[in-house]
């Protein structure tokens, strides 16, 4: 996870952005969940229905849109958004593993990988005699890692935890959209029908999977672990000598269950179609 996640992912995606323009390396951000959720579903059989699949070859179709905008800019700009095509692609596979460790703490998850991925692309600077930052630029540096990688690594692995892989990474898709209208906030000019077209196929794709609903009867083993949660939800029916209310964390055992509602393959629904 860290190789892809804290490794691959930054250096490919710093590269891009270095070739390419601003907002439609941000749009192109939005492939991340293409891959999750691919990915998701070979690995850990998470269902994708025909909505699902219009919805993905929506956002890839965008994707598409955005590399031929470039390709009318010169090779350097296609291969800058190439680049960025990669980091998606490696966030894809960070993603999906760490659906693995979604229900251990997040804090130490994100220290764990944040450490890695510094340390490992720190000795490749230094290999390839990269010049140290300026003390403005590691305090501008350091403040982009705090928030848009630990920060929102964290909420990630919490919402994966509610979700799954392939739901949160849709959900995820729209953190691009922001970045590109930051940056024609800030005089990126390089908007052109191919890339509203990109646009507009991208959106129309995530809300199309985030639109999906999934209900049938299923049954559910024997399983104990340790995660928060409340009595309310029709999974959680252990008895406590003082019944807690609202959210609480403990270890718990699941018996076995057989029943049918709408469900996302959260940790609780990873059976098989």
């Amino acid at each position: 996870m860290a190789l892809f996640g804290a490794v691959i992912g930054p250096v490919a995606l710093a590269w891009g952005l270095q070739r390419t323009s601003g907002a439609g390396a941000s749009l192109m951000l939005t492939l991340e969940a293409v891959f999750t959720a691919v990915l998701a579903r070979l690995w850990y059989h998470e269902t994708m229905d025909r909505r699902v699949v219009v919805a993905m070859t929506l956002l890839t179709l965008g994707g598409m849109a955005l590399v031929l905008d470039r390709a009318e800019s010169g090779t350097t700009p296609m291969l800058g958004l190439l680049a960025v095509i990669l980091a998606t692609a490696s966030w894809g596979v960070d993603n999906t593993l760490s659906r693995t460790v979604a229900e251990r703490d997040p804090g130490q998850v994100v220290m764990f990988k944040g450490a890695l991925g510094a340390t490992a692309t720190t000795a490749a600077a230094w290999v390839s005699g990269e010049p140290f930052p300026s003390l403005l630029q590691a305090t501008a540096l350091l403040m982009v890692g705090a928030t848009g990688y630990g920060l929102s690594l964290r909420f990630y692995l919490l919402a994966q935890r509610a979700f799954g892989a392939a739901r949160t990474g849709s959900v995820f898709a729209f953190a691009p959209f922001v970045g590109a209208a930051l940056a024609f906030m800030l005089g990126e000019r390089s908007g052109s029908a191919w890339m509203l077209t990109g646009a507009a196929l991208m959106i129309a794709g995530i809300l199309l999977h985030l639109a999906e609903r999934h209900a049938h009867e299923h049954a559910h083993g024997v399983q104990e672990h340790e995660h928060a949660h409340s009595h309310d939800d029709g999974h959680h029916t252990h008895a406590h000598s003082v019944m807690p209310i609202g959210l609480h964390s403990h270890l718990h055992r699941h018996d076995p269950q057989r029943h049918s509602h709408p469900h996302v393959p959260d940790d609780h629904h990873a059976h098989t179609h």
